[in-house]
This record gives C-alpha cells, sequence and structure tokens, in this order.
C-alpha cells in the first residue's frame, strides 16, 4: 500500500486553505444573516455560470428536462447558482439561522415528535434540496438522537472546522462515509438512534433506477438499513422561501416492501425513494444541487452541450 503521510508541502497547503476557509468565514459571520445569504447567491448568480461547473449543469438540465424552453431553462440555471451560493454562505451562521424560530418553520414537526417518543430508531432520507443542512435542525428541534453521515474534507484543517460548524447547532454525531461509518450507523442504530442519509447522488454499482426518465445508479444503503432494523424510511424536504428562511416539510413515511424475496425488496423500494426525489425536484427545480453528476458517464456523453 503506497505512504499516505502527508508531505511538508501538502500541510502548508492545508494550512493556507485553512485560512481562507476561516477569512470565509469571520466575512460571513460579520454581516447580518441575510446580507450574508444575499452575498453568497450574487456571487455565485455572477461567477457559476464562467466555471467548468456550467457545463455540468447544463447537461444535467438537458437530461432532466430536454423539452424545456431555452429561456426557461437558463432562468432556472441562474437560480441554482444563487441558491448554490446562499446555502455556501449560510453554512458558518447555521447556528443563527436554526435557532431563529422566525426563520425555519416545520410542516407535520408532529411525526417527528411521534418519533422522538417512540424511542425507536427511523431511517432519514432527503436530497440535496435548498439548504439541506436545515433538515438536522428540525430532527434535533423534536429531540431525536440522530447521527449523520459525511464526507470528510480532503483537508483536515477544513473538516475539523466543518465539524465544529455544525455543532454549533447541535450536530455532533458523525459517521465519516466508507466501512468505519457504516459500523458507527449500525452501532447507532443499535442503540435506537436514528440516522440521516442524503440518497439523491451518484453510487456506482448502486441500484439501477429510473431518474427523469433515464437510469441512475442509487445508493441501497439507506433501505437495507431500514430493512434490517425493521423500521421505515423518513423522507424531508427543505424549501426556501424568501432569503434565509426555509420550511422543512415531514412527509408521509416509505415502508420498506416485504415480498420475502428481500433483494427485489431493496430494488423496488430504491426506486420507490428515487422516484420521492424526482418530484421533489420537480416540484422545485431552482434549488437541487445541479452541480453535480448524478447519471453514468456515457449519458453525458450523448447531450449536445
Amino acid at each position: 500500500m503506497a505512504d499516505r503521510t502527508p508531505t511538508f508541502m501538502q500541510k502548508v497547503g492545508w494550512r493556507i486553505e485553512a485560512i481562507f476557509y476561516d477569512l470565509f468565514v469571520a466575512i460571513t459571520r460579520a454581516l447580518p444573516v441575510d446580507t450574508a445569504s444575499d452575498l453568497g447567491g450574487w456571487l455565485f448568480r455572477h461567477i457559476g455560470p464562467w466555471t467548468s461547473t456550467q457545463k455540468t449543469v447544463l447537461r444535467n438540465f438537458e437530461l432532466a428536462f430536454p423539452n424545456m424552453p431555452t429561456e426557461e431553462r437558463d432562468a432556472l440555471i441562474r437560480q441554482q447558482w444563487e441558491n448554490t451560493g446562499r446555502t455556501t454562505a449560510e453554512f458558518p451562521i447555521m447556528d443563527r439561522i436554526v435557532f431563529d424560530p422566525a426563520r425555519v418553520e416545520i410542516e407535520n414537526f408532529e411525526r417527528l415528535e411521534a418519533i422522538a417518543q417512540s424511542g425507536k430508531p427511523v431511517i432519514f432520507i432527503s436530497g440535496h434540496l435548498s439548504n439541506w443542512e436545515v433538515m438536522n435542525a428540525a430532527i434535533l428541534q423534536a429531540k431525536v438522537p440522530y447521527m449523520i453521515t459525511y464526507r470528510a474534507a480532503n483537508n483536515p484543517y477544513v473538516d475539523a472546522r466543518i465539524k465544529s460548524g455544525r455543532a454549533a447547532y447541535g450536530v455532533n454525531m458523525f459517521a465519516p462515509k466508507g466501512g468505519d461509518g457504516a459500523k458507527e450507523l449500525l452501532i447507532a442504530l443499535q442503540k435506537g438512534e436514528s440516522v440521516g442519509l442524503m440518497n439523491d447522488q451518484k453510487f456506482n454499482r448502486g441500484v439501477p433506477t429510473p431518474f427523469f426518465g433515464h437510469i441512475a445508479e442509487t445508493a441501497p444503503g439507506p433501505t437495507k438499513l431500514a430493512q434490517r432494523f425493521g423500521t421505515v424510511l423518513q423522507p424531508l424536504t427543505i424549501r426556501r422561501l424568501h432569503k434565509a428562511r426555509f420550511r422543512v416539510t415531514v412527509h408521509d413515511a416509505i415502508p420498506v416492501d416485504d415480498t420475502g424475496h428481500k433483494g427485489q425488496d431493496v430494488d423496488s423500494t430504491v426506486c420507490k425513494i428515487t422516484a420521492f426525489i424526482e418530484h421533489a425536484v420537480r416540484d422545485n427545480p431552482a434549488e437541487w444541487f445541479w452541480v453535480h453528476k448524478r447519471w453514468p458517464t456515457s449519458l453525458y456523453k450523448s447531450t449536445s452541450q
């Protein structure tokens, strides 16, 4: 196995990146909440279309909405860049957002309270909609014991700052993605703690599921966990109401199919999750995370962009 010990220059680079991250945090925290959100939205709306990621966004829209008029598509692309910028700028001030009752309203909050009172774990699922960090706030507000997964930043100093930022608004339990994270999730569920997982990104060798008329590989992990622990998949969506104000909706639970054929039940349930995500995106396309490649590489090569 190759030596993965960071070099001196790599450590120096990480330190410099951490300084810039600290500067970014300092600037956003020095501003009023809505002003910081506005600034992030303005920057990304104007800079995003000039980045190489714009090609991915265009291809995604072409795949999802092939018959959409160009003017409508271009307007949505500008709006999704603005939302991405707002979400980025809001991360360092999430504690101010989630602790302000005027900024987060929760529809069907009683469903979260019932989960907390039951003492039984569920698998929370959602997609990268609006500012998805707000989902954590809603779950924690209901006092549900809760663990999330996260993809650790390559820079360990920045990663530590990200975890500290989440801890500032109550998210203290983490399960890094990978083998170690899977073990932590199992331990948490065995103790009656719920877990939260995003289920809208590409997962190589995942379950082939229809998504906007194309096959996309989707992670079976959330469904397998729900199946193993005899629990349900609890979907949530987030919508931006105005600037840094949001609505979280707690939807009806999705039960895991139970026909006696475990493999088939996982596949069919994953398809139901993907259908739920597609409906949420269609309902509010300006606020999905269009900058990632959701479909197979071959589909992107076949588009005209």
